[in-house]
């Protein structure tokens, strides 16, 4: 069922919630309403049980535990306190049984249906009991949970039907035949709104991070408005720009506008200016001015100059990040060049000639420097075709000029034919894509 993990070794949340708590003369004292972690103490360990009673709700610690057991569990001592909301709890009940959270390795929201425990003694190891009878006390050791898994499929459906209805043996048995579903908890990523409670408990999105920008947005989709702040609120900015830049541009609204103005231009600027642009481009003119204004100075500008452009012109795809060396250059001057903007080269396909009035006078396909001698004029390895589009040109007219001669860069130029800006492959799949 789960793998390296015996069946005597696990507990799963619907069968520990009304478990009953004995004291240490055997005798009930309530049963399990809840348990919590506290992740500023430790990321896994269940550290509280809160027991009812009664009206009134007991606190026990995990290191007053001696024993735990599918017939309940049993106290090392008595020194129980009323329960009082702790805001460092994060409560498995409360806070994550039908909650949404992220499977960072599958790359999804979820739905949490269930949680399985291991059952540990004081010194790390699985518990010696059975499922049906004796305790895991691991000899003179404490017995502690840690959580193992966040079960999201059928099968925990199953076992919150039946809870209370079979005994926890029965269904165990009756559940076999349904195939398990579930996200080892380290793989979990919790969405939590409250910035206050997130830095309480200690919830961080180092994971999301990680992962690819196309990924993190497909996930930032499926998550509420008051989840997809928190996100973009933590996360680095520069994450955060790669991953609203791959977000539907009604939703990149939406998320700016629900940020403050200061983190909202923080994220904007590590954009790229055509990206940026058009993501104000679709915020009210008011919103879209204040997070200008907290804008550095030179992506702001360049920013503002892209916005002039109508959203359906070549102005409007253009993105004013390009490589444009003097058309007397050679292949060693652009060599230098690359190296001293490296953060284009991912997305970089032509080099650009100018003359000295800035007019585009050539483009250079990036493969051929690698063919060249370091004195070779870049003139000679231009396309032999220059191919460009007026800054007023349609959307429709520059796709069919990509279509027509499979182009992967497209020059911009004004009515003097100064270079303006550069559209490449991918801005015209994003145009497609969202048609």
């Amino acid at each position: 069922m789960h793998p390296g993990v015996a069946m005597a070794e696990i507990l799963y949340f619907t069968e520990l919630q009304g478990l009953p708590v004995l004291d240490v003369r055997g005798r009930r004292i309530g049963r399990v309403r809840d348990a919590a972690l506290v992740p500023v103490v430790h990321p896994a360990r269940i550290d509280r049980f809160l027991v009812g009673g009664g009206y009134a709700w007991l606190t026990v610690r995990h290191d007053q535990i001696a024993s735990i057991s599918l017939q309940g569990i049993r106290l090392a001592d008595e020194q129980l306190t009323p329960y009082h909301s702790d805001e460092y709890m994060l409560r498995i009940g409360r806070d994550l049984l039908d909650q949404q959270i992220i499977d960072v390795n599958g790359r999804k929201v979820v739905r949490v249906n269930d949680v399985t425990f291991e059952i540990r003694n004081g010194n790390g190891h699985g518990g010696n009991g059975h499922a049906g009878n004796g305790h895991a006390n691991g000899g003179n050791g404490r017995t502690m949970l840690y959580i193992l898994e966040v079960d999201v499929g059928i099968r925990s459906i199953f076992r919150r039907l039946l809870q209370g209805v079979l005994r926890p043996r029965w269904i165990r048995s009756l559940q076999r035949a349904i195939s398990p579903n579930s996200i080892r908890w380290e793989f979990c990523n919790i969405v939590e709104a409250d910035p206050q409670r997130r830095l309480r408990l200690n919830i961080s999105h180092e994971k999301l991070e990680k992962m690819h920008p196309a990924d993190l947005a497909d996930i930032v989709e499926e998550l509420g408005p008051a989840e997809r702040e928190a996100i973009f609120e933590t996360i680095n900015e520069g994450v955060a720009a790669d991953a609203l830049s791959e977000v539907h541009p009604k939703m990149q609204a939406s998320i700016l506008e629900a940020l403050e103005p200061e983190r909202a231009a923080n994220i904007v600027e590590e954009m790229a200016p055509d990206q940026a642009a058009n993501a104000l481009g679709e915020l009210e003119e008011s919103t879209s001015e204040e997070i200008l204004d907290e804008m550095e100075v030179a992506p702001e500008s360049e920013v503002r100059e892209l916005l002039e452009f109508p959203e359906d012109t070549a102005g409007g795809m253009m993105n004013t990040e390009y490589i444009a060396l003097h058309e007397g250059a050679t292949v060693e001057d652009a060599m230098a060049a690359l190296k001293g903007n490296e953060e284009q080269l991912e997305s970089l396909n032509a080099l650009f000639l100018v003359d000295s009035e800035g007019r585009l006078t050539g483009a250079v396909p990036l493969a051929r420097l690698f063919i060249a001698s370091g004195v070779t004029p870049l003139k000679q390895l231009t396309s032999e075709t220059l191919i460009s589009a007026m800054v007023d040109e349609k959307q429709e007219e520059i796709t069919e000029l990509f279509d027509k001669y499979n182009l992967l860069a497209l020059p911009v130029v004004d009515e003097e034919r100064h270079l303006a800006g550069v559209i490449t492959a991918d801005d015209i799949i994003s145009v497609l894509r969202h048609k």
